[in-house]
């Protein structure tokens, strides 16, 4: 990717992906600074912002994730579908268990429809726990691809810098979306413009972090690379059809919703082929 600086490319594989993942954050806390000029986004817009990340997600999913599981799995001599459809299950599994069990809210929600063990915390630390726990694949996604990029056990070519940066840019564009869809609920809520743009941004911090853990877990780890593509994949469409989709259209916006997530999936898409 001639667009990247040549000291990019020389830089650690972890620290590669913590500065993929601190990119992502920094586009969460640019969408939650929205708070500082307004305190009202129609759900018009919300909506098809929501449905945005959702088509994002899905195109990240299928060509940044799976198709480089497949194509690895298939150079390495395994059956080619076999750690797609493993990894990706599982990763769904992960976050259904994580969903069983962390407090959260979504958004739009009121708080007594609060899922997780129950507890008496606070509806805005519930609504970032939400954001947060969706944000753990994103991160982990950035990392694996860039870890399988360093570790040299790809063949296909498929994994790659350029690949992981542009994984980066996809994650971080639909992070904005996000990164509102929680500051502004709580702004029109009467909550403080920067408690508000806090709890919006804070739901983004844990994206270098995942970042970080899975680009060393595949880096110590290497024949778990095209599993672990899949894993992340399958969290993200977990999260994706349980949360994302749903939130998009609670509020009658359906069709634009359903636009916004079809004019992400081609940009991801677009990305992807172009850049990656």
């Amino acid at each position: 990717m001639d667009i990247l600086p040549t000291w990019f490319f020389e830089l650690n594989p972890i620290v590669q992906a913590l500065l993929g993942g601190l990119f992502t954050w920094g586009v969460t806390a640019l969408g939650a600074g929205l708070v500082f000029f307004t305190k009202n986004v129609s759900y018009a817009v919300l909506d098809s912002m929501m449905g945005f990340a959702a088509g994002v997600m899905i195109a990240a999913s299928v060509w940044s994730l799976i198709i480089p599981s497949i194509d690895m799995a298939e150079a390495q001599g395994i059956i080619p579908w076999m750690p797609a459809v493993i990894g990706f299950l599982v990763g769904g599994i992960f976050l259904r268990v994580c969903d069983q069990y962390l407090p959260h809210l979504h958004i739009g929600m009121p708080k007594s429809e609060a899922e997780g063990v129950k507890t008496t915390w606070r509806r805005a630390t519930l609504l970032v726990l939400a954001i947060t726990l969706h944000n753990i694949p994103e991160g982990l996604a950035i990392g694996v691809l860039f870890g399988a990029a360093a570790s040299g056990v790809d063949p296909t070519g498929s994994a790659t810098i350029a690949a992981a940066v542009t994984l980066s840019l996809g994650i971080g564009i639909q992070n904005f979306p996000e990164g509102v869809a929680v500051s502004m609920p709580l702004r029109r809520e009467g909550v403080g413009i920067l408690k508000s743009f806090n709890y919006g941004q804070l739901s983004g911090v844990v994206e270098p972090v995942s970042a970080v853990i899975g680009a060393a877990a595949v880096l110590m780890i290497q024949p778990i690379l095209p599993y672990a593509l899949a894993f992340a994949a399958g969290a993200m469409i977990y999260v994706v059809i349980e949360e994302l989709i749903p939130e998009s259209q609670l509020h009658g916006n359906t069709d634009l919703a359903t636009m916004g997530a079809m004019v992400g999936f081609c940009v991801m898409m677009v990305l992807d082929v172009a850049l990656g």
